[in-house]
């Protein structure tokens, strides 16, 4: 029943994945993002990883996927605003990365199975997470934190790209204790 369920969560993040790379639309695109990410928590319950587990459904499949979303919603991108492809030989250069990669992977799954190693005592509890993030993985931490930071900053930035067109001026009535407000548009005081 392991090797199922193994199989099941490693296809399904797998094609996410994929999807993730492939799709035109980034709100569906994050999406299937959220889907790798459940996956991979499944995969981490089989490794008797609960607690990494739950981290990684709870911080990035519900913080970090929100996040991205409230961006990608925020920018309302389109695709006549990004112009002609300001690089063309990029994607030449992305496929021969991503033919070697697969010609990597091609060669290490082909060559002799390795032993699976094993899982050291107490893996993926909660004292030896806390221990590898606030110990020797404490700066890494810090900085991710401000990059998300900057990043929603710029999002917002970008997502205010044109000032804000007032087509009506509204007025605000004049106080005067003595006489009352004024309405603004008879010009005629009330007590």
């Amino acid at each position: 029943m392991d090797q199922i369920i193994f199989w099941i969560a490693a296809l399904v993040a797998v094609i996410a994945a994929v999807r993730v790379i492939f799709l035109r639309n980034a709100i569906v695109s994050v999406l299937h993002l959220i889907v790798t990410l459940v996956a991979l928590a499944v995969l981490f319950l089989q490794l008797a990883a609960e607690f990494i587990a739950a981290l990684q459904i709870i911080i990035y499949g519900g913080a970090i996927m929100v996040l991205f979303l409230f961006i990608v919603m925020m920018l309302n991108l389109r695709k006549d605003e990004f112009g002609p492809d300001p690089l063309p030989g990029v994607r030449f250069l992305g496929a021969v990365a991503g033919g070697a990669l697969l010609a990597q992977l091609v060669i290490t799954f082909a060559g002799e199975r390795a032993v699976a190693a094993r899982l050291p005592e107490g893996f993926g509890g909660v004292r030896d997470v806390g221990n590898a993030l606030f110990g020797d993985y404490l700066l890494p931490f810090e900085l991710t934190s401000v990059l998300l930071l900057a990043a929603v900053l710029a999002a917002v930035v970008l997502a205010r790209r044109s000032p804000i067109n007032v087509t009506h001026q509204t007025t605000i009535p004049k106080l005067d204790v003595t006489k009352g407000v004024e309405n603004p548009s008879d010009g005629r005081g009330e007590a």
